[in-house]
């Protein structure tokens, strides 16, 4: 498997897809030093400190995101999912934890595959037993915004947590965000700075423009980019 680092993107002149735009700068600045005033969903963890001092966040209108719940300076961390397609293949082979399956696979028929990949399939884990995001508007399979090392990616919510451990990608996802890191199915992010957003309602969900049957991590991503960069020009903070 391939992926891309930033200075490949520089020369390949596709460096816009990873720009933090002015207003996604100022929302992820001035939400993690301040507090969520709005916890849809409080008592979750990163999924290393052990500590419940996670929430799920409503201050940004049209959108969900995963915040310290006590005071502020903190996003989450970016662990790393295997589920669904070939959970054991490529860099997922170290996954003590992948499952066969993802929360959407039902709904992936209708495009032609049978359930994401996580070695091709960008997708974050989102939502847990005790908080469901579609009571507050979110839809399946829906892009996603994510905030890393100082760039934004775009994913699709391909999945949910069972337990109360948020912040977690598809290792196609986290190895897009931190090339360099080592990443692999037992080795992630640690440090609490990843903002991930969610957004609300049907505008969001790509349905078959997106390539479902991409045939690498990148494509699949160009082909989110156009709704995800529109679904951000819309963010107000």
């Amino acid at each position: 498997m391939r992926y891309i680092t930033a200075t490949t993107l520089l020369s390949l002149g596709l460096a816009s897809a990873y720009n933090i735009p002015d207003n996604l700068k100022k929302i992820y600045n001035s939400h993690k030093s301040g507090n969520c005033n709005n916890k849809l969903a409080d008592g979750f963890t990163d999924g290393i400190s052990g500590a419940s001092t996670f929430a799920y966040c409503g201050d940004i209108h049209g959108a969900i995101y995963l915040h310290s719940s006590g005071n502020g300076g903190q996003y989450d961390n970016m662990d790393v999912d295997c589920d669904g397609l070939n959970d054991k293949g490529g860099d997922c082979g170290s996954d003590p934890t992948g499952q066969g399956e993802t929360a959407f696979k039902d709904q992936l028929s209708q495009f032609g595959i049978e359930d994401l990949d996580a070695n091709l399939h960008p997708y974050v884990v989102f939502g847990n037993t005790g908080f469901d995001p579609q009571q507050y508007g979110m839809e399946p399979l829906s892009v996603m915004a994510v905030v890393c090392n100082n760039q934004v990616l775009y994913g699709i919510w391909g999945d949910t947590n069972g337990a109360d451990s948020t912040g977690e990608a598809s290792i196609s996802l986290a190895q897009m965000c931190y090339p360099n890191d080592g990443i692999n199915g037992d080795n992630g992010h640690t440090d609490d700075d990843v903002l991930y957003i969610g957004f609300t309602g049907q505008s969001a969900v790509p349905g078959s423009s997106a390539n479902w049957k991409a045939g690498d991590r990148n494509a699949f991503e160009d082909s989110i980019k156009g709704l995800g960069d529109k679904l951000v020009s819309g963010l107000q903070g």
